[in-house]
């Protein structure tokens, strides 16, 4: 797997996001992304309560820890690389997370505009 340059949406080199829990479709800590990563897991974001209860009911629980998986399960405050289309069906529905631009992959620029994410930003 081949990884796509690893550069933010301001077209800079893409920040950490969070390596405890170690988040990123690589587990690298980075919201990296490669032609492999169907689900485009590029969003920086700051969990809350109410995306991860919208999560769950969409199909996709983050809580739950899935030690098989070495998945500790999320709780609000933690940082996580999201998958561009469930941040953007998340807003769609008042339940999107705030996010951080400079450790949000480039690449999400093709599924969200850059002006809809600047409205949830977090510095």
């Amino acid at each position: 797997m081949k990884k796509i340059k690893s550069v933010n949406v301001f077209g800079k080199e893409l920040k950490p996001c969070c390596n405890n829990p170690k988040t990123g479709f690589f587990r690298d800590g980075l919201c990296n992304t490669c032609a492999e990563d169907f689900g485009l897991h590029t969003v920086c974001v700051l969990l809350t309560k109410e995306f991860l209860e919208f999560s769950k009911k969409a199909g996709n629980d983050l809580s739950t820890p899935r030690p098989e998986f070495d998945f500790p399960g999320l709780k609000p405050g933690d940082r996580w690389c999201l998958c561009a289309m469930r941040w953007k069906e998340a807003n769609e529905h008042n339940a999107a997370p705030p996010l951080f631009l400079e450790a949000t992959h480039q690449e999400t620029l093709k599924v969200i505009s850059l002006t809809e994410l600047q409205q949830f930003v977090m510095n």
